[in-house]
């Protein structure tokens, strides 16, 4: 009976911890899987911020000290593993954290990580873990009709 009650209690933690730490460098982004080779779903990301330039970002400080470009590069030496990208909600004062990785050779994820909060880099909040429920269910929304929306016309329609 003992060996039944050790079990059961091996089995319980492993749920418990299981739910606390979660894998992966990004386990609480959003992600989005578009049936797009990579290098398109950049093309058209690259492609929003140039006809909608409210979306780059302008120089930021960090720390409140001296002025930075926040850029849009690969991540991960000496194989890249993401193409991280940053956008602005001018409006809102706020800098979007997101990436790219190829799925399979005709898909790629698009995530959703994390906001800062004005161009003082260093506050940082989490999509899926920071926010209230209603919070972070208004940041997907408005993420998906200002952003995703947006990337999905441009990989639908190439030539316009």
């Amino acid at each position: 009976m003992k060996t039944l009650y050790k079990g059961i209690l091996v089995i319980l933690l492993i749920t418990v911890s299981s739910c606390i730490l979660s894998a992966g460098s990004y386990p609480f982004a959003e992600t989005y899987e578009l049936n797009y080779p990579e290098e398109e779903v950049k093309s058209a990301i690259k492609r929003l911020k140039k006809e909608h330039s409210e979306f780059n970002v302008p120089s930021v400080t960090i720390n409140n000290q001296g002025k930075h470009s926040l850029l849009d590069e690969e991540v991960g030496d000496p194989n890249p593993h993401w193409f991280k990208f940053y956008l602005y909600y001018k409006n809102e004062n706020q800098i979007l954290y997101t990436w790219t990785r190829a799925s399979t050779k005709n898909s790629t994820t698009f995530a959703f990580v994390s906001i800062n909060k004005g161009l003082d880099i260093g506050n940082w909040e989490l999509i899926n873990d920071s926010f209230s429920r209603a919070e972070n269910k208004e940041h997907l929304k408005r993420f998906e009709e200002r952003i995703l929306n947006k990337v999905k016309y441009y990989l639908e329609n190439p030539d316009k």
